[in-house]
């Protein structure tokens, strides 16, 4: 007979009205907002810091703030605003976000990882959030139905029960979902995006870099024939676009480069343990091909060196909720406008397969993500904020990057209020109050 697990530890209970899981770009957006309308709000992080993919996955900058254009001369044009403006303000304040940088039709912002952490810090304690780190959320707590009533967690102290009148799933995997038994989809019909080693390079000769290969940070032509060239010398170099970016700090480049398949070559899924292993350790491996690639053939790197890599690898796309709207590829490349949007985003699509990125523009426009793609189509009691977002393959493409991910928090940190204060479930939000909440936090949506 088998036996059962045990854990003879109490069992400590939490009360609030908000609990938020996962302390990324969505996760701190959805805590602050939410806890500047007078609400007792838990934040739940696996790490012992905030910050995601942001910076445990050391993506290293702020996506999509800017328009894309072609237009000759043109300067960075900013039209994403709010929280996500404000968090970029406190990083810059603190010598932590360099200035918009190109990258290919638009622009970026470089952030330091260990300044994103403080900067995190710094708002989380001021406004009073009750953070919990190295805490992981192992089931839903639910009411017999499909309501969810918040978490069960994992501390090293011992087992927690939190309960919340509002529960957001910030995990970026739609974990909550999930355990919740509630609708949720895989990528392209089970295929996600493959992950990726973020890394950094120290002892640069940025300037000369710089002058050898110009401000975009999208290398050319020049650098993708040499890896091309190695790899027909059998050198582990599978991807022949890549990104460099010169950071806040001297010296040092932000490598976005590495492109993590399983040793037999397929697709790796970062929800099975077995691949995220995997991808772990051939991007760990990779990164050391690529920094000899650097020192080797790339003006400014003779001596360079790695610095640092991501916690964990990059993870572009894994388990959406299926939502009461969905946002459609159409509705990105379209540039659409919902009367329930809730966050604008300029950002292309990248789709990160093969040798070469797909990069699809949008120019001179945004599009809008409406409130409805971030309410699960059925269960109460739970809303999702971030990359977990319901949205085709391709949208999520665009969707998932950090200025967005900052205003999907500010306004489901809003929405979660509202259904607080007046003892609504999020579908029952009219999103009119969402918008009006936002405008007057200056998301400039209206």
């Amino acid at each position: 007979m088998e036996k059962a697990a045990v854990d003879v530890r109490k069992v400590e209970d939490i009360q609030c009205d908000v609990l938020v899981i996962g302390g990324g770009a969505a996760g701190v957006a959805t805590a602050i907002t939410a806890r500047r309308q007078g609400l007792h709000v838990v934040l739940l992080e696996r790490y012992g810091f905030c910050g995601g993919g942001a910076v445990a996955g050391l993506s290293g900058t702020v996506c999509g703030m800017y328009l894309a254009t072609d237009r000759a001369g043109a300067q960075p044009e900013q039209v994403v605003f709010g929280f996500a403006e404000e968090f970029c303000k406190v990083l810059e304040g603190r010598g932590g976000l360099g200035a918009p940088l190109r990258y290919g039709k638009t622009w970026t912002r470089v952030h330091d990882p260990l300044v994103w952490r403080d900067a995190a810090d710094a708002f989380l304690i001021e406004n009073g959030v009750q953070v919990i780190y190295h805490a992981v959320a192992t089931g839903t707590l639910l009411d017999g139905t499909e309501r969810v009533e918040g978490v069960q967690a994992w501390t090293k102290q011992g087992p927690l029960t939190i309960r919340a009148k509002i529960t957001v799933d910030a995990s970026g995997d739609a974990d909550l979902v999930a355990m919740a038994g509630l609708d949720s989809f895989v990528g392209d019909h089970g295929r996600v995006q493959n992950p990726t080693m973020i890394f950094r390079l120290q002892g640069v000769d940025v300037e000369r870099f710089t002058t050898t290969y110009g401000d975009d940070t999208i290398m050319g032509e020049a650098v993708s024939k040499l890896i091309r060239e190695r790899q027909l010398a059998g050198d582990d170099l599978p991807r022949t676009k890549i990104w460099l970016f010169p950071t806040t700090r001297p010296g040092e480049l932000l490598c976005n480069c590495t492109r993590i398949t399983g040793t037999d070559g397929r697709e790796l899924n970062p929800l099975l343990y077995r691949d995220f292993t995997e991808a772990e350790l051939n991007g760990r491996r990779q990164v050391h091909s690529y920094t000899r690639f650097f020192r080797e053939y790339v003006t400014g790197c003779e001596n360079a060196f790695i610095n640092d890599t991501g916690v964990q690898v990059g993870v572009r796309q894994t388990r959406q909720v299926e939502g009461v709207a969905k946002l459609m590829n159409n509705d990105v490349v379209t540039a659409r406008k919902f009367s329930d949007g809730i966050a604008r985003s300029p950002w292309p699509i990248e789709l990160h397969s093969g040798a070469k990125p797909k990069v699809e523009w949008i120019l001179d426009d945004y599009y809008e993500v409406p409130y409805s793609c971030f309410v699960p189509v059925h269960g109460e009691g739970l809303l999702v904020a971030g990359r977990c977002l319901s949205a085709e393959h391709e949208a999520v493409a665009s969707a998932r990057v950090t200025a967005q991910c900052f205003s999907y928090g500010h306004a489901i940190g809003h929405a979660a209020a509202i259904a607080v204060r007046h003892g609504l479930e999020p579908r029952q939000i009219d999103p009119q109050e969402i918008r009006a909440a936002l405008e007057r936090d200056g998301a400039h949506l209206l």
